[in-house]
């Protein structure tokens, strides 16, 4: 099996764009010779000349511009990509001027040529299928209006279609089989890592806590709250080595059901769905801290000993985390209390948190019936 490199997976498409500046050249070259072949029978031979100068300047500086900007695709070729439309118009417009009456009515080329597609391939392979759609009807409105015959033009406007069509697809299929190929690598690398802390843990830390909480076992006492306490880091250590970290991918999303899974405990149980529920990964830090904060509360005011679940749902157009215990419930009207007397943290840890996500979240509780804090966040509020 072949390595994945870093070009496969931070420039996928830097073989198509050289590909588009082979052509770019090799129309360039073909273009001027057909120009300077018959340069004598254009009504303006200098304009013409001029107009061949501009090509070839534009095709390097596009060229240095595309593939300095490969690495922010979007953000900096989409400007180069529609500047070279207009300078793709501006070459055809030139048309009329340039060439006398007879070779205008005689269905001579359009100044630019078999060149001027170049623009809609960079416009395809920056913003995809409507990028390329958009470039091949730019520039075949261009066609129509600097030809005499364009009903003649018919075909080359479907061959413009097609390609834009084409390029685009493949260009969004490489990317998204970039990203997928950068996932593969991050989880493999971090599977191997997991597994030589796994090992290198396993056989030094874990084994230590484990003696400890069965010497603690034996002894009791405060020895036994000692072992107890270590049984409770093996039991989360476990937990961390087997499930893991939520990766932050490329684009700064991170599964919000791994990081969730970390707070799993001998006392606190996690629910989530089995696939992965990616968000902003400043999102999942919010939301894994609030329910963070809702054990905390339990194992303060129940008691460190008290189970409580965690319930991960994806209802599609938004998550939704609920933390419930069995405890004996919040009194009515403490948490307005125990913000009206300045503890903030449950109002400005929890509450604060959801609302300032776009989120609600509501405490379902009463004397004897135990606590249900659950966290809605809709997706069309979730933060980019």
């Amino acid at each position: 099996m072949t390595t994945p490199t870093a070009a496969d997976t931070e420039q996928p498409l830097a073989p198509l764009w050289r590909g588009l500046l082979v052509y770019r050249v090799l129309a360039l070259m073909s273009t001027s010779a057909g120009v300077l072949y018959s340069l004598d029978s254009y009504a303006r031979p200098g304009a013409a000349v001029a107009v061949l100068v501009v090509m070839a300047v534009w095709t390097v500086l596009s060229s240095f511009g595309y593939f300095g900007a490969l690495p922010g695709l979007r953000d900096r070729c989409g400007p180069i990509a529609v500047a070279d439309i207009g300078v793709t118009v501006a070459v055809m417009a030139t048309t009329p001027f340039v060439q006398t009456p007879a070779q205008f009515l005689g269905d001579a080329p359009v100044m630019g040529s078999i060149w001027t597609p170049g623009a809609v391939l960079a416009c395809a392979l920056v913003y995809g299928v409507r990028g390329g759609l958009a470039g091949a009807a730019t520039v075949s409105l261009a066609l129509v209006a600097f030809q005499a015959h364009w009903r003649d033009e018919l075909h080359d406007i479907q061959l413009l279609f097609l390609v834009g069509v084409t390029i685009g697809f493949a260009s969004t299929v490489l990317r998204r089989a970039a990203e997928r190929l950068r996932l593969a690598v991050a989880a493999e690398a971090a599977l191997a890592e997991r597994e030589r802390l796994t090992r290198a843990v396993h056989d030094g830390v874990l084994q230590v806590l484990g003696y400890v909480r069965r010497r603690g076992a034996e002894l009791g006492g405060p020895a036994g709250e000692l072992g107890e306490l270590a049984g409770k880091q093996e039991f989360t250590l476990r937990t961390l080595l087997t499930t893991g970290a939520a990766l932050v991918d490329v684009n700064g999303r991170r599964d919000l059901a791994a990081a969730l899974r970390v707070l799993a405990s001998e006392h606190v149980s996690v629910s989530t769905p089995a696939h992965r529920v990616e968000l902003p990964a400043h999102v999942v830090d919010e939301l894994v801290a609030v329910a963070a904060a809702a054990l905390a509360n339990v194992a303060v005011h129940v008691g460190p000993q008290a189970p409580a679940w965690v319930l991960l749902e994806d209802t599609g157009d938004g998550v939704q985390i609920s933390v419930r215990d069995e405890g004996p419930g919040i009194p009515e009207g403490r948490l307005d209390a125990a913000q009206a007397e300045g503890r903030l943290g449950v109002a400005r840890s929890m509450q604060g948190r959801v609302l300032d996500l776009g989120g609600t979240i509501s405490c379902d509780t009463g004397p004897g019936r135990g606590t249900d804090w659950t966290i809605r966040l809709p997706q069309r509020k979730v933060p980019a």
